[in-house]
């Protein structure tokens, strides 16, 4: 299978990106247009808020999409997750709900749904497979939001087999990458220990207090690798079986910790607040379904990617 997107296609296609202003979004945005894409809209939250039934049909009437590329959510850390978990469900799940609902009644082309790491069990062996993806309850913390994305997955499955509507239904797993956010507030693990480390060189702390024991492990895939993954599916990918996108390689958050520490040059002590939740055990992920149904394998580097973020926060940080 080429791994080049496939101008052709692009270039004959209407797409439309929620969430395309967010992180991962500026990625795929990117991509589209190297792709050759000559028709790219981007709801803006004050104009269109795809919590409401009126906005995604005022959106529909606008765009007038052939592919719809769902990245819009409301996410957060373990912490956010922890304070709004009734707004983390309702938010994802109507959005996703009601946005591939009206594709469906408007003959949209193809409808592309991320989901999230979040969703699998919080005991499922690794790697984690897809065929494991109900096999359990998901990690406490961030359950009603890796539920209510999960439920695109239900929906993607259920509208095919009725409708025969063309919706696949994508997992990433953890990303980074520069233009993260690093408000601690909202931050994953990655921004938020590289800005604990910046910022406590810059006051010449000599340690940083980080959540957990350390033990617990995660994957990461840079954003550039997860939106080339996302349109090679949309290119090549035609079933509503769930397919993970991720680099197979995984860290413990100690070892991260520690690399991240010496890539920014902090040399203080990083110390485990034991009283706050890991979260889940272990991720890790099965890739080969992305490999053997699109061609897809990650390709940035783990270390060059935490340096080119690294690098993009000092940069940016104003």
């Amino acid at each position: 299978m080429d791994e080049m997107s496939s101008k052709d296609w692009w270039e004959a296609r209407r797409v439309c990106v929620t969430g395309g202003a967010g992180f991962l979004g500026s990625y795929v945005i990117a991509r589209l247009k190297e792709a050759g894409c000559r028709s790219i809209f981007v709801p803006r939250t004050v104009e269109f808020d795809l919590r409401h039934e009126s906005a995604i049909r005022r959106l529909y009437d606008m765009a007038r999409p052939d592919v719809v590329i769902h990245l819009a959510a409301v996410v957060g850390g373990i912490g956010a997750n922890r304070e709004n978990p009734g707004r983390f469900f309702y938010d994802n799940l109507i959005m996703g709900t009601v946005l591939m609902e009206e594709a469906r009644q408007r003959g949209i082309e193809k409808f592309i749904a991320t989901g999230t790491v979040c969703a699998y069990p919080k005991f499922t062996p690794v790697p984690f497979r897809e065929d494991d993806l109900w096999n359990g309850y998901p990690e406490e913390t961030n359950a009603p939001y890796g539920l209510a994305k999960k439920m695109l997955l239900v929906q993607s499955q259920a509208y095919r087999a009725q409708y025969g509507f063309n919706s696949i239904f994508l997992l990433p797993v953890n990303l980074y990458g520069p233009r993260d956010h690093f408000d601690p507030r909202v931050s994953h693990v990655i921004p938020a220990l590289i800005r604990k480390c910046v910022e406590a060189m810059e006051r010449g702390e000599r340690e940083i207090v980080v959540w957990g024991t350390g033990a617990a492990t995660r994957e990461f895939l840079h954003a550039d690798d997860c939106a080339r993954g996302i349109l090679l599916a949309a290119e090549h990918y035609n079933s509503s079986e769930p397919v993970n996108l991720g680099s197979g390689q995984e860290i413990s958050i100690r070892a991260l910790a520690t690399q991240i520490a010496e890539l920014t040059g902090f040399r203080g002590e990083i110390i485990w607040d034991a009283t706050k939740p890991d979260g889940q055990p272990r991720r890790r992920l099965d890739t080969a379904r992305a490999r053997s149904a699109f061609g897809f394998t990650a390709a940035i580097p783990f270390a060059e990617g935490l340096r080119q973020t690294i690098a993009w926060y000092r940069a940016n940080r104003a």
